[in-house]
């Protein structure tokens, strides 16, 4: 059977996944409704392990995803901080909200993020909102409930805590 494991590394490494998913290339098409893997995870493991995933975490894990689609440093690292703080505060209470209602918590908190990225880029580069922009909030969304539900049986599955 599988004991109980070192609760960091199975952070790391689900966020070493859905790093590798950000940036797994797609077709143009398929690319504007990508769910943003990353937001997701942080917030799970914000709101399931609070002792352990912390703003300091999103804060690190945005600077590589912004190392790694090649755009300005610290704006993906700044809406993640920014999730990760209003995850962290708010713990107790998203812990018991049904999956759905945790779902649109979710497709508001990527919505956010996607505002602070484009407001952020706007300021530095004076780009325009491509069309279809916030689809990925929409996708991020509907996804919320089976990624969730799988961080939870992994998370109960390898007696994380």
């Amino acid at each position: 059977m599988i004991e109980k494991i070192n609760g960091r590394g199975a952070i790391i490494g689900s966020l070493f996944i859905a790093l590798i998913l950000a940036i797994i290339p797609l077709p143009l098409i398929a690319d504007a409704f990508r769910p943003d893997w990353v937001l997701v995870c942080v917030f799970y493991w914000t709101i399931a392990l609070p002792h352990r995933s912390n703003v300091g975490i999103a804060f690190v894990v945005g600077f590589i995803l912004d190392l790694l689609l090649g755009s300005t440093l610290g704006v993906r690292a700044l809406a993640m901080s920014i999730v990760a703080y209003i995850a962290a505060t708010n713990f107790t209470r998203l812990r018991n909200f049904s999956v759905w209602q945790q779902a649109l918590v979710v497709g508001g908190l990527t919505g956010l993020a996607k505002i602070v990225v484009f407001w952020a880029e706007y300021l530095v580069q004076d780009i325009q909102l491509p069309y279809g922009y916030f689809y990925p909030v929409i996708t991020t969304t509907v996804a919320w409930p089976w990624i969730f539900l799988l961080l939870r049986k992994l998370r109960r599955q390898w007696k994380i805590s």
